[in-house]
This record gives C-alpha cells, sequence and structure tokens, in this order.
C-alpha cells in the first residue's frame, strides 16, 4: 500500500491518532462479538440443520457473495493460483472443510461455553508450537508461560475443576472434536503465513473460500440422504446468513481494517474477548448454566493469551514508536 507523502499532508495530530486507534479498538471488538456467536449457532441450531449442511451453506454464500469483490483479480492471477494449487487445497480443507463444520458437528455433544473456551484458547496454543517446528520461530518466556497458563485453564474445564477427575480422565466426543477442530484452524494459520505473495489477499480467501466448499460437497450429500429433510425456515435463512456474510466476510474485513490500526498484534488481544462473548450469549440465549469452572477456566487462559501476546505487542509498540 502506498504511503503519502510528507509534503503532501502534514503529519497525524495526537487527536486523529487517537481517533484512530479508538476506531481500530471498535473494530476489533465488533469482530470478536460477530465470531463469538458462531459457537452459540453451533450449540443452539444443532436440532434444526445438520453440521455439514449448515457448513456447506456458509461457505457456499460467502463463496458467492465474495465473487463479484474478487473476480477481476481471480482472471488476472491465474497462474499463480495454479502454481500453488496444492498448499491452497491443503488450506482450504484445514481453514473451511475441517475447521468450522468440526465446530458444528462438536455442538451435538458439548456446551456453546465448552466450545468457545477450549476451541478459541487451544488453537492459539497448537498454532504456537506449530510455528515454531514449522517456521522456526522462537518463543520467548513469557508466551511459554502464557502458553502453560492456557493449558492449565483448559485442562481445569475439562475436569469439571476436580484435579483428582483428571487422573482417570477421558476425553468426551464433543471435546474431542473441538480440539481436533482447533488443531486444523492452527495448521490453516501456519500454512496462511506462507501465502505466495502474487496471489492477493481477496482472490486468496475467494479460492479458499470456494475450494473447501467443493470439498464440503460430497459430505453434504451423504448428509442430505441420510438425515432427515430440513425444515427450512426463516430463522435457519437468517442464521446462514449471518454466518456466511457476518462471520466470513464482515467479520474479516473490520479485523483487517483494526490490523492496519493497531498493528497486528494488538488486535489479536481482542481475540481474547471472544469466549468471554459467547459464554454470555449461551447464558442469555441457551439458558446455559455458568458456573464456577467455567469462570475460574475462563480467567486463566485468558489471562495466559493476554501474557503470551504482551512481549510480541510491546515490541510492535516500540518498532511502531520509530517510525
Amino acid at each position: 500500500m502506498a504511503r503519502p507523502t510528507v509534503t503532501s499532508a502534514p503529519l497525524a495530530s495526537p487527536i486523529s491518532t487517537k481517533k484512530e486507534f479508538y476506531i481500530g479498538v471498535a473494530l476489533a471488538v465488533v469482530t470478536a462479538l460477530i465470531w463469538s456467536g458462531n459457537y452459540v449457532v453451533a450449540r443452539g441450531i444443532y436440532k434444526q440443520l445438520p453440521p455439514v449442511s449448515l457448513a456447506f451453506h456458509r461457505w457456499l454464500l460467502a463463496s458467492i457473495c465474495i465473487a463479484p469483490l474478487a473476480w477481476r483479480k481471480f482472471l488476472q492471477e491465474r497462474k499463480p493460483i495454479w502454481q500453488n494449487k496444492s498448499y491452497l487445497i491443503w488450506t482450504a480443507i484445514c481453514g473451511i472443510t475441517i475447521f468450522n463444520t468440526f465446530i458444528y458437528i462438536a455442538g451435538h455433544f458439548t456446551s456453546a461455553i465448552n466450545l468457545a473456551l477450549i476451541g478459541t484458547t487451544s488453537a492459539p496454543v497448537f498454532a504456537a508450537f506449530l510455528a515454531v517446528i514449522f517456521l522456526k520461530e522462537r518463543m520467548s518466556s513469557l508466551r511459554i508461560t502464557g502458553m502453560a497458563i492456557c493449558i492449565l485453564g483448559i485442562l481445569y474445564l475439562l475436569s469439571a475443576g476436580s484435579w483428582e477427575k483428571l487422573t482417570k480422565f477421558h476425553f468426551g466426543k464433543g471435546d474431542l472434536l473441538i480440539l481436533i477442530s482447533a488443531f486444523s484452524f492452527a495448521i490453516y494459520n501456519t500454512l496462511v503465513r506462507k501465502k505466495p505473495s502474487s496471489i492477493s489477499p481477496i482472490v486468496f480467501l475467494f479460492v479458499v473460500f470456494s475450494i473447501g466448499t467443493f470439498f464440503l460437497f460430497p459430505f453434504y450429500i451423504y448428509e442430505w440422504y441420510h438425515q432427515p429433510r430440513v425444515q427450512w425456515n426463516l430463522n435457519i435463512i437468517l442464521i446462514i446468513i449471518y454466518l456466511g456474510i457476518g462471520n466470513s466476510i464482515i467479520a474479516f474485513f473490520c479485523w483487517n481494517a483494526s490490523i492496519a490500526r493497531l498493528g497486528a498484534s494488538g488486535t489479536a488481544l481482542f481475540a481474547n474477548l471472544i469466549p468471554v462473548f459467547s459464554t454470555i450469549e449461551a447464558v442469555l440465549f441457551l439458558g446455559e448454566e455458568f458456573s464456577m469452572v467455567h469462570l475460574v477456566s475462563g480467567v486463566l487462559v485468558i489471562s495466559g493469551l493476554v501474557i503470551a501476546n504482551l512481549f510480541v505487542s510491546r515490541k510492535d509498540a516500540k518498532e511502531t514508536q520509530r517510525r
């Protein structure tokens, strides 16, 4: 992105800088709020729409809506797309075909609060370890400490607050599925870091959305033949619109706009609000019980994520001040 020259415009005033900061914060909070609903929907709609059907219709709508925005560049970038087809296929399978589908399947077996706490906190832990192994990134002592606290919080939730139970612990089906989903998303995040610069972000999204939807299609057909027919109503349609446009497109643009104002690490901290919002929504809309176990686990994992990102955020802030 080209920067304006110094002579063409005055330097930003403290007021305008502060305004941009608050806009960035607002955009990040809105994104976290939109994304938080994904876990509540996974639990709330499982009796009305099968999981693969929900995922398929969501990503089909997202692909259709983003196509007009990406089509012109897509035609221009066909060569690098074809050259990187294997990379794009695996990225789509991990980030689209598996990730959300397993969240929706897990919604049949565990609460929305568990979905949000386990899903949003284990994914960064997996992603950090994958980055060390495959991207050769180094982890600071603060990040290692934060990750350890996150794992402690997840174990506390899975054991229902009883360390004695942990010695006899076996994964519930829903908890295991959400962990697989989180690991898949961590792989997706690792692959995204390797995105070829010759493929623009909007085209990358369009291609990944479309490929992921394509691989969902056979499972959608299988489910359609073996599950009771869906009783379509306005509620289901609105949920698919919310997921396909809100969760998949609007949230993405808000998140990127926030990154442009706060930096990647500064914006990433706001993802910690997702389990908070999801928990509130699950209690309000699904009538789920919020227990002391959820509170302690939530405090642990959010504290761990903040600590894990603290060093990076400070480093980014110092670099920004030097520019």
